[in-house]
């Protein structure tokens, strides 16, 4: 069930309706990391993927049921929480050759737009932050629902993704295969998976 309904009137003139019940959720709510992924695949010596994720997140989401082109989001990432699954590898990806975790501890995100694409479909633009880098990026987010956990907390949950060029915010690092290719490809694909909890006020 999307935040907005189509109908198509006599007219065949096709318009949106606001869905009461996900009108509703309009408010502002907090990401929890616990309940949350934010997280990356790459391609690894030209035959192989490699999966990570940030541990370390924050992030706030504005929920405008009646017109979702009035939400907005911002997203905050440690680098240094990054976890690949093996030390070394992790070290690496935080010191200089990549990330340079401590000069730039911080990957940010903060939304421009958004847009209703239909059905569940949201596609949320805005400005990625990474190193000294600011390039715009659009993410394509699916509404999976909302809840009242055992708590009593309203949630809402979204999951998307969005492939980047990891060359385009500085992370150029390689090394040339025996036989041909790369260690690590130059294509990024950025996975969101959100629970957000609605704040009080």
């Amino acid at each position: 069930m999307g935040l907005f309904t189509r109908r198509s009137q006599d007219t065949a003139v096709a318009t949106l309706e606001v869905d009461p019940a996900l009108a509703a959720l309009t408010g502002d709510y907090a990401i929890d990391p616990a309940h949350s992924s934010i997280g990356f695949t790459v391609r690894h010596a030209m035959v192989t993927n490699v999966r990570g994720s940030f541990a370390d997140h924050e992030g706030t989401l504005h929920l405008d049921g009646s017109d979702p082109a009035r939400s907005t989001a911002a997203i905050g990432v440690r680098i240094a929480s990054v976890d690949t699954g093996i030390a070394d590898r992790d070290a690496h990806l935080r010191g200089a050759d990549f990330f340079d975790a401590e000069t730039f501890p911080e990957m940010t995100f903060r939304s421009t737009a958004a847009a209703f694409l239909g059905g569940d479909t949201y596609r949320i633009t805005g400005d990625l932050t990474i190193k000294d880098v600011t390039r715009p990026l659009s993410i394509d987010l699916e509404f999976n629902g909302s809840a009242t956990d055992p708590y009593g907390n309203q949630r809402v949950g979204f999951e998307g993704s969005a492939d980047i060029l990891r060359s385009d915010w500085g992370l150029t690092w390689n090394a040339a295969l025996e036989t041909g290719g790369v260690v690590v490809s130059d294509k990024v694909k950025l996975t969101f998976d959100i629970s957000a909890i609605k704040q009080a006020g």
